[in-house]
């Protein structure tokens, strides 16, 4: 008990950044211009600068055991073959809103929130294995949603999605700046003063900031509709997930820095990028934005427990 009341009290000043931000752009007063603005700040500019800060200390950083990846994202495959199978029995979904539904289920905000409680809970040690997973991730998940709608539309999965895919991961600054990152880190070299100073005071405004437009985002999204989908979409993703994933760390073998590192990933609420997809979809999307809220709020408790279980 002593070490879940620990964990709550690293993790709540994190989710009361998330409930500033939700309540200040629910007072109305605040301009949905000026939102956006600072959304783009943090996902260009901000959060870049954290990690590519993190990795140009590539060669001073514990190695990273890439059984995090099998991990990770096997039990991504498992949790969103289940999120389909759920989808067409509980719901009578069809296969494009199958395929949002079962995304649901295992895209998180690895980014604005992730990164934040990673680093608070489980210190710099677990931010390799973090940054490694955030550069697969938009990838791996995107292209296995592509390929999902595309089939259920099609029969068959378009190059032309891949490729548009591959082309939006690689130019999002999140992950060009891991890949730069870590490029300049295998070099051995390390960032002038006149560099390395400003990216690093950037890097520390990006946790405050990235928490507080997660929060203003959620107020963007509301709770509209699609209860029983959501609370569904909702306990896969805070449930199922970590638990699948920590089941597949175990059978691997995977360190204990690693596998609470994929395991508290997993166990995250629901992502913005979900509510993307069921737009770009035209799916889902009055459940996905509930799920988002209702799975954020959930997680300000069920992510202390999962750091206490695993002992973090």
């Amino acid at each position: 008990m002593s070490t879940f009341l620990r964990q709550v009290e690293l993790a709540a000043p994190l989710f009361v950044l998330v409930l500033a931000g939700y309540l200040l752009a629910a007072s109305g007063r605040w301009p949905q211009t000026a939102t956006d603005a600072l959304s783009k700040f943090v996902f260009a500019v901000a959060i870049p600068a954290l990690l590519f800060t993190l990795m140009s200390d590539l060669s001073k950083l514990p190695p990273v055991d890439a059984r995090l990846l099998i991990a990770f994202f096997g039990g991504c495959l498992l949790v969103f073959a289940l999120g389909r199978i759920v989808g067409a029995a509980l719901f009578g979904m069809d296969g494009v809103q199958q395929s949002v539904f079962a995304l649901g289920g295992i895209f998180a905000n690895n980014v604005l929130l992730g990164v934040p409680i990673a680093r608070a809970t489980l210190g710099e040690a677990a931010m390799p294995s973090v940054a490694l997973v955030i550069v697969f991730n938009a990838l791996t998940l995107w292209t296995l949603v592509t390929v999902s709608v595309e089939w259920a539309r099609h029969g068959e999965p378009s190059l032309r999605g891949f490729g548009a895919t591959l082309r939006g991961v690689l130019t999002h600054p999140v992950v060009a700046s891991v890949l730069a990152g870590a490029a300049f880190g295998m070099t051995g070299l390390s960032l002038p003063a006149l560099v390395g100073e400003p990216l690093a005071r950037l890097g520390n405004a990006a946790v405050p900031l990235s928490l507080i437009v997660l929060g203003m985002g959620l107020a963007e999204y509301g709770v509209r509709a699609g209860w029983r989908e959501a609370a569904a979409i909702s306990a896969i993703k805070l449930a199922v997930q970590p638990l699948v994933v920590w089941s597949l760390a175990r059978l691997l073998g995977l360190p204990p820095v690693e596998t609470q590192a994929v395991v508290l990933l997993a166990a995250l609420g629901v992502g913005v990028n979900v509510y993307l997809m069921a737009r770009e979809f035209d799916a889902l999307q009055g459940p996905v934005a509930t799920s988002m809220v209702l799975s954020t709020a959930a997680s300000s408790l069920t992510v202390p427990l999962v750091l206490a279980l695993l002992g973090a």
